[in-house]
């Protein structure tokens, strides 16, 4: 077992602040007009839609393969949502999974090694690291989209 050489931040506080992201990402998706949410582009990038279904595939079905040890490979592809309010409710559920499988990590765990996907092979950490930048990644194209389309994309730091 290895040992933590420093904390610097609590668990607790790393899921408070992924999920402040996540309560953000979801004024943003509730900011998109319904036709925009699922047609608007920008350069070839992919509309929102499209992006939040890979927020939601990567979230929940990472964090699970972390708590449960089970390596599954990476499948975007889900349930057909149609509507945005499909994608709020789903948003929503996954929030509460997250919260689940969260409580089940132990302190040792955040540096144990973990083949995220089948294809990332980093201590756990670094995986929650990455779903969390991603995420902010993903928003700030949303944050382009709003702009362009005109609206006033919730401020950043209310998380």
């Amino acid at each position: 077992m290895k040992t933590l050489a420093a904390q610097v931040i609590t668990p607790e506080d790393l899921l408070k602040h992924w999920q402040g992201h996540r309560a953000l990402t979801r004024r943003v998706i509730e900011a998109f007009p319904e036709k925009d949410f699922f047609e608007f582009s920008i350069a070839g990038m992919r509309p929102f839609s499209k992006l939040t279904d890979e927020l939601l595939a990567i979230a929940v079905p990472g964090l699970r393969g972390i708590v449960t040890k089970e390596t599954k490979p990476f499948a975007e592809e889900g349930e057909k949502l149609i509507f945005k309010a499909q994608y709020l409710a789903k948003w929503d559920e996954a929030t509460a999974e997250i919260n689940q499988y969260w409580e089940k990590l132990s302190i040792e765990d955040f540096n144990e090694t973990f083949n995220l996907f089948g294809q990332y092979e980093f201590p756990v950490i670094q995986n929650i690291l990455y779903f969390i930048d991603n995420e902010v990644h993903h928003r700030g194209q949303g944050y382009v989209y709003l702009r362009a389309l005109g609206i006033e994309p919730p401020f950043f730091w209310e998380r």
